[in-house]
């Protein structure tokens, strides 16, 4: 099957992509997209694996879900596009920067310029119905994303995975803990933040220093 995504990523994932759990979903996201509004557009399904390429991934962030608002998703986790009004998880994540490492809020909530420093920013799912949260949940992108996690941990060494909330802590049995830093806290979410269980994390200077450590260049936060 020929899916459109970045050539260091298709020779990874190929396999994948030839497998019945792949092509069934395949054909359900394309019957979704032509019948329904869905989310990101098609072009910026695989737009993670784009700006992120595999050698040099170095940081994964995962998400669940992508936006399911009009203008929001643009294929990165927690990111949204230039000149849309910050999600509150969002927020909630640069005032964690703010906080660790004295950097203001940036004036675009688009986290492009993460990713093109190897930040993964991977949804679980990587579609939505518009309007319809985890609308495209179990269909088989969970599948192919915990093969994504897996193949970085296995061909990869010392990359950060920052795991925040119940469901991406439940990934960390996917990675090898002994060649790569795992960090893990609440979810930025209000719910969780308000609790008490992401504020103070340090994940982003943790991050760097691992990195550094490793003789790896920081990620400009």
């Amino acid at each position: 099957m020929n899916v459109r995504i970045h050539p260091s990523w298709k020779k990874e994932l190929e396999p994948e992509f030839e497998k019945d759990y792949f092509q069934n979903l395949t054909s359900f996201v394309k019957k979704e997209y032509t019948e329904n509004k869905c989310f990101p557009p098609g072009k910026e399904v695989f737009a993670a694996f784009d700006h992120s390429k595999f050698e040099d991934t170095k940081v994964v962030i995962l998400g669940q879900d992508p936006y399911h608002g009009t203008g929001q998703a643009n294929g990165l986790c927690f990111s949204v596009r230039d000149g849309i009004q910050f999600p509150p998880s969002l927020i909630n994540i640069f005032r964690e920067i703010e906080n660790d490492l004295g950097k203001p809020v940036p004036a675009t909530g688009n986290l492009e310029r993460w990713a093109d420093q190897g930040v993964l920013l991977l949804n679980a799912t990587l579609t939505v119905r518009a309007q319809q949260a985890g609308s495209h949940q179990n269909k088989g992108w969970e599948t192919f994303t915990d093969r994504v996690i897996q193949i970085i941990s296995r061909d990869k060494e010392n990359v950060v995975f920052m795991l925040w909330g119940g469901y991406a802590k439940k990934k960390a049995k996917l990675i090898d803990g002994s060649k790569h830093l795992i960090l893990t806290s609440g979810h930025p979410s209000p719910l969780s933040a308000n609790r008490g269980y992401w504020f103070g994390n340090k994940h982003f200077s943790k991050a760097n220093e691992y990195l550094e450590g490793k003789g790896l260049k920081p990620i400009n936060w």
